[in-house]
């Protein structure tokens, strides 16, 4: 995913000494899961939401792109509290977050918007009681920018008391042991080297305590048990 969140899994990739060569491709990630869907790409890092179009696929990984509590780059922004939003802009380049928006109005938030499907830019047309979902690096940019911000996955804990996966790394072809073990190795090696994956960043959404506090705090990336059940509990919502 090109977010500033999977930097350290690029890094580790990056870094592959895997027997089977790799290809690596960045995209948004809606784009991760049409091209995983449509047989584009073997391996993705995926949003969770489209595991329910899915007959035949493996989680591959012990690592994720999780969140227990807030998370700073998926919220919902608005000039006005939830209970007087009448319209909600949902991000194009979300599947899962815009899930979880559907879900936390119907089940936490008890209301009722007017779901809006989006284009680029959509972000400036934020204004009265129209709210917008924005996710990923453009969040981190417009955080602190509206009186109402309401984080998603801190949400989701109030409801469930769980942590959030956003995206998790999925397959749709038969891999070996071998692989996986290499492939989970590879991932481990960036999220062991995330100050230098700090380092190495050229952010300018995040200067470099900001983005370490992103990538430390705020980002979880161990798929544990307590996130399988929040998956769980979110896919059976």
């Amino acid at each position: 995913v090109s977010y500033l969140n999977s930097l350290p899994f690029v890094y580790g990739l990056k870094n592959w000494k895997g027997k089977t060569p790799v290809d690596i491709q960045l995209d948004i990630p809606s784009i991760c899961a049409e091209k995983l869907i449509s047989g584009q790409a073997d391996i993705g890092l995926i949003p969770v939401a489209v595991l329910k179009q899915m007959s035949n696929y493996q989680i591959i990984s012990d690592y994720c792109i999780g969140a227990n509590g807030p998370v700073t780059s998926v919220l919902l922004l608005s000039e006005v509290p939830l209970e007087e939003i009448e319209t909600i802009m949902l991000d194009y380049q979300s599947r899962t977050s815009v899930m979880l928006t559907r879900i936390l109005s119907r089940e936490f938030w008890k209301i009722g918007p007017v779901w809006e499907n989006t284009s680029a830019d959509y972000e400036k047309k934020i204004s009265g009681k129209k709210a917008g979902v924005v996710i990923g690096d453009r969040a981190l940019k417009l955080k602190g920018k509206f009186p109402y911000e309401y984080d998603l996955p801190e949400e989701w804990k109030k409801m469930t008391g769980l942590p959030f996966v956003f995206a998790a790394w999925v397959s749709r072809v038969e891999l070996s042991d071998d692989f996986i073990r290499e492939f989970n190795d590879s991932l481990k090696q960036g999220f062991d080297s995330i100050e230098q994956v700090i380092d190495q960043s050229e952010s300018k959404e995040l200067n470099r305590q900001d983005l370490s506090d992103y990538l430390k705090k705020h980002i979880d990336y161990k798929l544990d048990e307590k996130k399988k059940e929040g998956l769980n509990r979110f896919l059976e919502l």
